[in-house]
């Protein structure tokens, strides 16, 4: 489906995308860790898995509004873990941010760098 038309459908007439537009998502990439403006990882450095590209662009069409710094909530499975989070929009990364907390890269074992696969759903 056009992603104009996707978003038409859903501001418009109130219809939520169907297809591969609507999700879920499946992405792959590796875990990154976040050093901030010093260049090193700080206390509680937060992880984050890059979504760009299409699947990126289909969540921003899917998407029927946005929260706080323009966050958008889903729900996330990496393995057999599974929870809900909200993913960011990164102008530097060319998409979203999904935020790996300390829960569930201790059941994965993911570290910076491991490659994983996640699926993502809008919550």
């Amino acid at each position: 489906m056009d992603a104009d038309l996707a978003r038409f459908l859903r501001d418009e007439l109130g219809v939520a995308p169907e297809g591969e537009a609507a999700g879920p998502w499946t992405v792959r990439g590796p875990v990154w860790l976040w050093k901030g403006s010093g260049g090193e990882p700080a206390k509680g450095a937060f992880f984050f898995l890059t979504i760009a590209g299409e699947t990126a662009q289909a969540i921003k069409t899917a998407a029927s509004k946005a929260d706080a710094w323009g966050s958008v909530r889903i729900e996330a499975t990496i393995g057999g873990t599974t929870w809900r989070t909200s993913l960011f929009p990164s102008k530097a990364h060319g998409g979203w941010l999904l935020p790996l907390k300390t829960a569930v890269r201790k059941a994965e074992k993911i570290a910076e760098g491991t490659l994983v696969e996640a699926v993502l759903a809008l919550a």
